[in-house]
């Protein structure tokens, strides 16, 4: 177990890493484009970059569009819920959740996967959406969501970042796009880590 948190958290500072270079990036092409006198487009949001608003026809539902960037935030979030849920390390916090999909109710799987997707939505710059669950603290503290078992420590934090990093590459997301979603998951940590 201390092994794997090892290699876990050499996965976390390589990200780290990553996310440190695109940030650098990010400042530098910004402070590029601010010196410019003529006038320029809107900011792409990280949503943008993800897909943006373009509508795609949904996988899931048939005859159904989605925004192609929600599309691809809600396949990385529904990846990362089954990378997690093979994750011994992480998964106990998810004993509910895992029960109930066990006997084939997806109800409270497909409640997650919404409210992740709507969170990451948001954080990412889409306007089209709103994140009605609740705040990062309460969503993770079993005296306010009976659903989670446990509090997390920073260990377990970094767990489920090789998770989602996991499901990302999964998806296609590029190591930039990863850590700039990582910025975005980092931004929470405070609030997630309780012990």
């Amino acid at each position: 177990m201390k092994l794997k948190r090892h290699f876990i958290r050499i996965k976390v500072r390589r990200n780290l890493i990553i996310l440190t270079a695109a940030l650098g990036i990010g400042v530098v092409l910004c402070t590029m484009q601010s010196c410019k006198k003529d006038s320029s487009p809107a900011k792409q949001t990280l949503y943008d970059s993800l897909g943006g608003t373009t509508k795609v026809s949904d996988p899931a539902n048939s005859g159904t569009m989605i925004e192609k960037g929600r599309l691809g935030l809600r396949s990385v979030v529904d990846s990362a819920i089954f990378v997690i849920a093979a994750d011994p390390e992480i998964n106990g916090f998810f004993q509910t959740l895992l029960a109930e999909v066990g006997s084939n109710n997806l109800t409270g799987f497909t409640a997650l996967s919404k409210n992740l997707t709507d969170f990451f939505c948001v954080a990412t710059g889409a306007k089209n959406f709103t994140y009605g669950g609740k705040n990062m603290h309460d969503a993770h503290d079993p005296a306010t969501n009976s659903r989670m078992n446990g509090k997390a420590d920073s260990g377990d934090f970094d767990a489920f970042v090789a998770d989602v990093v996991t499901a990302a590459k999964k998806n296609g997301l590029s190591d930039q796009l990863i850590g700039q979603v990582g910025v975005v998951i980092y931004s929470v940590k405070p609030a997630v880590v309780q012990k």
